[in-house]
């Protein structure tokens, strides 16, 4: 199998049938990926006392989870290039499913960083992202609404796990849970079985008719300007595909790091990264921390997840409409921004009602751009390059990703309050936030230019292949009069 990075697609996605599937499959399996490290949070206070560890030393856990998740993205992208997404996801269900039944038996921390954090997170990897590249070869009308639904996923695992993991620890301990987790996250391999690779060969792509030597030209372009701005990118990038490449290039598409708006994209998540998954990890436990019972400190991120779940889609929705999809990295940007305010305003709330009404502003700032964060990845790059551009995002981002939680938990340590902790992770998202007005305002405005630079260019292409056809013709006319 060519490798994704190399070429375009060649095909036109068919934007349904089998796709709507597809995404079912990619609802459980990206569902799992980002809601299982968070549901797991409700034994931390357990699990704390059981191995006497701080909180910066528990929340590693889920740290490494997550970082192994992105860490390994990389090798997820290669594997899904050379193999489909089918048999990676598959194989990533059983990872989890074994790291889990091997944490059951644990005797210290460090093993269940191993079997949790390593071997589990390595397994998540493999299940997020061949299920966000497979949307990309279904999808392209659609794809915005097909992300956002896949996306969807996450909230509502969390939502269910979140009580259920409450109802196995009461019932069966922190070990027995682990042990019956195991057979849940199974799933994942019926959610993989369902990702049949797209038939590329039933509905060919049409060639582009060569533009009119008129003003029709430059209507056409700018009528399809959003597309037109994504081709830009990626005719641009692809100027020097054609030159000798290394091995690991076979897989890995490399020469992304001179395409503008995915460095971008690339720094302004490493900062908000730090801030990304710590008031999620730390929602549960800062509610026990003020006297909130076990049960009412789960439901907070039930709430978080049930508005998070409804928010997704109505993201996807909202990023696929004519007023949006065109500039729909400022509709992310706000997001980014959105969930920067949430956190610093989170420590003014007072009281479990107060953790209530953030719990539901978090799921909306949440939501939102959890169901942007790889469309518009996927917006810069385009589809066929998006595979080995969320797998060199994912790798850079597994430093902030396992840093994140630790450096939360430490501030907690030093000062013996949550607060400083949300105060830190909005600045981390507020800042970002800010940065991607600005570099996208200014992205947007170098794409128009080089689109006119192009229109302008073929235009004159045009005027002199008019000119040379009369100049022949004018010499065929003169030869046969005389």
């Amino acid at each position: 199998m060519p490798p994704a990075a190399k070429s375009k697609l060649g095909y036109t996605p068919p934007d349904g049938g089998w796709g709507w599937v597809v995404v079912f499959g990619a609802f459980i399996s990206i569902g799992f990926s980002y809601a299982f490290p968070k549901s797991l949070t409700i034994y931390f206070k357990e699990i704390q006392e059981y191995f006497s560890v701080s909180y910066s030393e528990i929340a590693w856990l889920s740290s490494v989870m997550l970082a192994s998740m992105y860490a390994g993205g990389p090798v997820s992208s290669v594997l899904v290039n050379r193999y489909g997404s089918r048999p990676v996801v598959m194989v990533g269900g059983i990872l989890v499913s074994t790291g889990m039944i091997l944490a059951s038996f644990g005797k210290t921390i460090m093993h269940l960083y191993l079997c949790v954090g390593l071997i589990g997170g390595f397994g998540l990897a493999f299940n997020l992202q061949p299920s966000l590249t497979i949307i990309g070869t279904y999808f392209q009308i659609k794809r915005p609404l097909a992300n956002g639904l896949a996306m969807t996923g996450s909230p509502v695992v969390l939502f269910t796990l979140a009580p259920l993991n409450q109802w196995l620890f009461d019932n069966f301990g922190w070990r027995g849970s682990f042990l019956i987790l195991g057979g849940i996250v199974l799933h994942c391999c019926i959610a993989g079985a369902l990702m049949r690779p797209v038939n590329k060969h039933a509905q060919p792509k049409p060639k582009a008719e060569p533009a009119g030597c008129n003003g029709e030209a430059a209507e056409k372009v700018a009528s399809s300007e959003a597309n037109a701005q994504s081709d830009k990118l990626l005719s641009k990038e692809n100027e020097d595909d054609s030159q000798s490449q290394g091995c690991l290039e076979t897989f890995i598409d490399l020469s992304l790091f001179k395409h503008r708006g995915f460095l971008i994209y690339l720094v302004g998540n490493v900062v908000l990264f730090f801030g990304f998954f710590a008031p999620v990890v730390f929602l549960a436990p800062y509610a026990k921390h003020q006297g909130i019972d076990e049960y009412s400190a789960a439901f907070l991120l039930s709430i978080f997840a049930l508005t998070d779940m409804f928010i997704r889609p109505i993201t996807g929705i909202l990023g696929n409409t004519k007023w949006v999809r065109p500039r729909i990295q400022y509709f992310f940007s706000f997001a980014v921004f959105y969930n920067g305010v949430c956190h610093l305003v989170c420590p003014l709330l007072p009281g479990y009602s107060g953790k209530v009404v953030y719990a539901v502003f978090f799921g909306l700032a949440f939501g939102m751009l959890s169901a942007l964060l790889f469309e518009v990845l996927m917006d810069l790059v385009g589809a066929h390059r998006f595979s080995s551009a969320v797998g060199l995002v994912t790798i850079i981002e597994c430093g902030p990703v396992l840093l994140g939680p630790p450096l939360s938990g430490a501030l907690v340590d030093i000062y013996g309050d949550y607060k400083y902790m949300y105060y830190a992770c909005g600045v981390f998202m507020l800042v970002p936030g800010i940065y991607f007005f600005i570099m996208h305002y200014y992205n947007y405005k170098k794409l128009d230019e080089e689109l006119k630079q192009d229109v302008a260019a073929e235009l004159r292409t045009c005027e002199e292949a008019v000119q040379l056809k009369m100049i022949r013709d004018g010499k065929t006319k003169h030869e046969t009069d005389g």
